[in-house]
């Protein structure tokens, strides 16, 4: 009988094995499930990807704060990103036959078009299916940081007094530097969003506040304006009491935007691809 049974079990060329009968074992997959995307859970993480967008504006708002600070202080009387304010620098420095001031001023104005244009070529234009923040926004800023790091480079081997061409130079690349931030804001698509030439915000913020919106509805652009004037003043406090130190705040406010978008919205915007 045991012997007739091992036979049963084993397939001979002349036997078909037996299958086994019953119902199958279950067996648990060790894979791990996949979420499975709904409407709400993008929405949720679209806004939070906007938020933060909205929180890194004002970052680069105070650095664009403090290298205006520094510059007109320090690099000559010059603005980095206020153009038309260079531009009346210009008109002052022309009647008044100041030509150190005509040459910093029409440097700073050439050389934030020259970063404009830099930025507008690796950041590109706003598309109707780009994400929130836009991978081509990060590059663009990458490399604005590093025309600040060569500006701080020659500030400090200066001994944070430079004078002469090196100081016009210095002017120079904190002019294209946020020429490229300028242009690579638009990126985004966002009217009204500017890190650098903020009149135009100053005015939306009071017209609609004349007009009847609430504060909340303006609450990002004061917000903006407030990074703009807190870079500025302790860029400025720097620039005259501990000009060593004057640099890091342009270097750990772009770092700051660099590595929140690296580390926390490129993560969540990928996380978003996987599961729809």
């Amino acid at each position: 009988m045991l012997r007739r049974a091992l036979l049963c079990n084993q397939p001979t060329a002349s036997r078909r094995p037996v299958c086994h009968r019953g119902p199958m074992p279950t067996i648990k997959s060790t894979l791990p499930r996949r979420t499975r995307w709904t409407p709400t859970m993008g929405a949720r993480s679209r806004d939070q990807q906007r938020r933060w967008r909205e929180v890194l504006a004002v970052v680069l708002a105070v650095n664009s704060g403090a290298t205006d600070a520094i510059g007109f202080l320090a690099l000559g009387g010059a603005f980095t990103s206020v153009m038309t304010g260079n531009m009346v620098l210009l008109g002052i420095a022309a009647a008044g036959a100041d030509g150190a001031l005509a040459v910093h001023t029409g440097a700073a104005i050439a050389c934030f078009i020259l970063g404009c244009s830099l930025g507008t070529r690796i950041a590109g234009t706003p598309r109707p299916d780009d994400p929130i923040w836009p991978p081509a926004v990060t590059r663009a800023l990458a490399v604005e940081g590093v025309v600040l790091g060569a500006y701080a480079v020659g500030w400090w081997l200066s001994g944070a007094h430079p004078s002469g061409q090196l100081q016009l130079l210095l002017l120079v690349l904190n002019a294209i530097a946020l020429g490229i931030q300028s242009s690579t804001v638009q990126r985004f698509g966002v009217a009204g969003l500017s890190t650098t030439y903020l009149t135009g915000t100053l005015t939306t913020v009071i017209a609609r506040l004349t007009s009847g919106h609430r504060l909340r509805d303006v609450a990002q652009s004061i917000l903006t304006l407030l990074g703009l004037i807190a870079g500025a003043a302790l860029g400025g406090l720097l620039a005259v009491r501990a000009p060593a130190w004057a640099p890091l705040v342009q270097l750990a406010s772009l770092g700051i935007v660099l590595a929140a978008a690296v580390a926390v919205i490129q993560p969540a915007r990928d996380r978003d691809l996987r599961v729809t």
